[in-house]
C-alpha cells in the first residue's frame, strides 16, 4: 500500500491529472444477485469516491476486484476526449497478465506508470498544483 501511495504521489507530480487506486475484495452477494459487474461497480466507486470532481476533470480511478481479478479503469470526461478507450483496456490487459504470474505489487504500479504516461502525454503539469484526491489506496 506504501508504495502505491508512493507511486501517486510520484504520478501526480509529472501531469495535471488526479489518479486513485481502489481496492475491493469483491462483489457482495445483493450486488450480484442484481446482476452488478465489476464494470457497472467501478463506475459507481468513480462517484463515490468523486474522482469526478476535480477541478480540470481529470480524475482517473484504477479499480482492482480482488477475488475476481477484475480490473477496470474509469476516465473522468475531460480525459476520455483525448485518450481512447483500448489504450485504458491494454493496460488492464497487462495488469491481468501480471496477475496470473503472482506479481501483483508490479503490475499495480506498471499500470501506474502507464496511466503516468499517458496522463503526461495529454495532460502536462501546468503551474503548482494541489492534491485533490486521496494518494493512498483505497479499500471499499
Amino acid at each position: 500500500m506504501n508504495r502505491i501511495e508512493t507511486a501517486v504521489r510520484e504520478s501526480e507530480a509529472k501531469h495535471a491529472g488526479e489518479l486513485v487506486v481502489a481496492l475491493e475484495a469483491g462483489l457482495h452477494l445483493r450486488a450480484l444477485l442484481r446482476g452488478q459487474t465489476p464494470r457497472s461497480r467501478a463506475l459507481d466507486s468513480f462517484s463515490e469516491l468523486r474522482v469526478w470532481d476535480t477541478e480540470h476533470n481529470s480524475g482517473v480511478l484504477i479499480y482492482l476486484q480482488l477475488v475476481d481479478r477484475a480490473i477496470e479503469i474509469v476516465a473522468d470526461r475531460g480525459i476520455n476526449a483525448r485518450v481512447p478507450q483500448h489504450d485504458w483496456n491494454a493496460i488492464c490487459h497487462r495488469m491481468e497478465e501480471a496477475f496470473k504470474r503472482g506479481e501483483f505489487e508490479r503490475g499495480v504500479l506498471a499500470a501506474i506508470d502507464e496511466v503516468t504516461a499517458l496522463l503526461a502525454r495529454h495532460f502536462p503539469p501546468h503551474g503548482r498544483k494541489h492534491d485533490e484526491l486521496p494518494d493512498r489506496p483505497v479499500v471499499l
